[in-house]
């Protein structure tokens, strides 16, 4: 038996899951949370927790940041994004910072269940479109997007700041000073070769990362 946990803020979403779980013999829904916070908690205290299906956009701490702690604190647990962005805009680099596997909400829901298969044995999932996307940049790195070569923290920062946070929220939402999240903006504004908050909100909706 698979033990899940479910992560997305819109309840009708976790309840559409959680009855679709339901219909497969070996998967069992072990909790629920509504956002990052949450999510944490339920890792925390759920039992025999196998697999994390973790939306990505959710109010106070998102999947992204709550992605790095738990992996922190759960370095052998699996975790399946389930996202209503497309794999292109977030896929690659959340899998290099420890998601087991990506998929968007239109996916067909049976590979939603082949992915949380594939993730409790210890393996990543790979779907067919992010291995198209794995094959065209082959041989092609440098080419890619300025954000991908961001470290997980300096991507994190960046997000919020291009959202309209202030320094000061964005500090609080990671637990981080003021003065770190400042070192952080500096340097991927040198990174991204980009000027100010404005630039970095600009560029986060030019290349579909926000909404």
């Amino acid at each position: 038996m698979i033990n899940i946990g479910i992560v997305d803020d819109h309840a009708i979403v976790r309840a559409g899951l959680r009855q679709f779980f339901s219909e497969q013999v070996d998967l069992r829904v072990v909790g629920e949370a509504a956002n990052g916070r949450d999510a944490v908690e339920l890792v925390r205290t759920a039992p025999g927790l196998d697999v994390l299906v973790l939306d990505l956009c959710m109010p106070g701490k998102g999947g992204i940041d709550a992605l790095a702690t738990i992996r922190a604190e759960a370095p052998d647990l699996g975790i399946l994004v389930l996202s209503g962005y497309p794999e292109e805009h977030y896929a690659m680099d959340l899998i290099r910072h420890g998601a087991g596997g990506y998929l968007n909400k239109e996916c067909d829901p049976m590979e939603i269940v082949t992915a949380i298969r594939t993730i409790a044995l210890g393996r990543r999932y790979i779907s067919p479109s992010l291995a198209q996307l794995l094959a065209q940049q082959l041989g092609r790195k440098e080419s890619g997007p300025i954000h991908e070569d961001l470290s997980e923290r300096e991507f994190q920062v960046f997000l919020k700041l291009a959202k309209g946070e202030t320094a000061g929220d964005v500090a609080r939402s990671l637990a981080l000073s003021i003065k770190t999240v400042s070192t952080y903006r500096t340097r991927l504004l040198q990174k991204m070769n980009l000027a100010s908050n404005s630039d970095l909100t600009y560029y986060a909706l030019r290349n579909e990362l926000i909404e």
